[in-house]
């Protein structure tokens, strides 16, 4: 007999992102191309060939990523030493930008393939970095445009107020205002 009241279903998974989809499958494709064109430029040439290219891309990856550590490392001493003169720090040199782009560059150099080779050599053109880097500002933009302003910290307060077993945890929340003194001595946290 029906009371016409719904049965309770299974609750409904969440769907899965992009990203969490096809990030899987295009790492696979990598490198199913990148063994195939291995083999390719091996069977038309050598093997030793082969193993001279890998060699280079992690010798020229390696010095890459040394410059441009060093780079940013000069770069960071720089603004720590003007900043503790007291001196205004001085606008970004031209060739101060990028330094994390080059070292992706490097790291994809030392990563044995041909196409990571051909994407870590443009990484280090500046009009490629220029253009990169603008597009990543735009994108992190808009993210942070479109994001809620309360999702990290509602999330956050979600987290300690639910156990993973879904039991609720009690508590009450103490705020404390800039220029208020503590009234009374709050007793220690215990798990």
């Amino acid at each position: 007999m029906t009371t016409g009241a719904q049965t309770p279903g299974t609750p409904a998974r969440p769907r899965r992102s992009r990203l969490r989809t096809f990030l899987p499958l295009g790492l696979a494709a990598w490198l199913v191309l990148e063994i195939w064109l291995l083999t390719v430029v091996a069977g038309a040439s050598s093997g030793l060939v082969v193993f001279l290219v890998l060699l280079a891309g992690l010798v020229l990856g390696s010095v890459v990523i040394k410059r441009a550590g060093r780079r940013a490392f000069r770069n960071l001493s720089e603004a720590l030493q003007q900043q503790q003169s007291g001196a205004m720090p001085t606008a970004a040199r031209p060739n101060s930008e990028g330094n994390g782009l080059m070292m992706l560059g490097g790291l994809l150099l030392m990563i044995p393939g041909l196409v990571s080779d051909a994407v870590g050599l443009l990484l280090l053109l500046p009009p490629v970095q220029k253009a990169v880097s603008r597009s990543a500002e735009r994108t992190f933009e808009r993210k942070l445009r479109e994001a809620d302003p309360s999702t990290l910290g509602g999330a956050f307060q979600q987290a300690r107020m639910y156990r993973p077993d879904g039991k609720v945890v009690q508590g009450e929340v103490i705020r404390d205002e800039p220029g208020d003194a503590p009234k009374e001595p709050r007793p220690p946290l215990t798990h």
